[in-house]
C-alpha cells in the first residue's frame, strides 16, 4: 500500500498563493505517476495536474495553466501543487493520487488516493 496525505490547504483571498504537499509512504515513491485532482460541491472530480514518475512530463487542464505548476521531490517522496493567482472557482477538496505507471495517466483510474485537503478562495 502507498499512503498518501495532503497538507496546504486553506482559506486564501482571490489572487493569492497556496502551495499543497502531498507526502507518501509505504513504497517506493519515485515508482508512481503522481497527479492532482479537485471535486467542488455538487462537480465532477476533475483532475488538475499530473506528472510523470521522471518529472519529464507535466500536464495542466486548461483552466490551471499557467496559475499552477506541479512538481515532485522523490527523495523526499512527496509531490507539490504551487496555485498562484487563485480564483473562487478553483475552490474545491484537492486529491493527490498515484499510479503504477512511468508515464502521465489522465483519467481516474488511479491506485491509490489521499484523503483530501480544502481549498476556499474567497472574492
Amino acid at each position: 500500500q502507498l499512503q498518501l496525505v495532503e497538507s496546504g490547504g486553506g482559506l486564501v483571498q482571490a489572487g493569492g498563493s497556496l502551495r499543497l504537499s502531498c507526502a507518501s509512504s509505504g513504497r517506493t515513491f519515485s515508482n508512481y505517476a503522481m497527479a492532482w485532482f479537485r471535486q467542488a460541491p455538487g462537480k465532477e472530480r476533475e483532475i488538475v495536474a499530473a506528472i510523470s514518475r521522471s518529472a519529464r512530463s507535466t500536464y495542466y487542464v486548461d483552466s490551471v495553466k499557467g496559475r499552477f505548476t506541479i512538481s515532485r521531490d522523490n527523495a523526499k517522496n512527496t509531490v507539490y501543487l504551487q496555485m498562484n493567482s487563485l480564483k473562487p472557482e478553483d475552490t474545491a477538496v484537492y486529491y493527490c493520487a498515484a499510479a503504477g505507471t512511468p508515464y502521465l495517466r489522465l483519467g481516474g483510474d488511479y491506485d491509490y488516493w489521499g484523503q483530501g485537503t480544502q481549498v476556499t478562495v474567497s472574492s
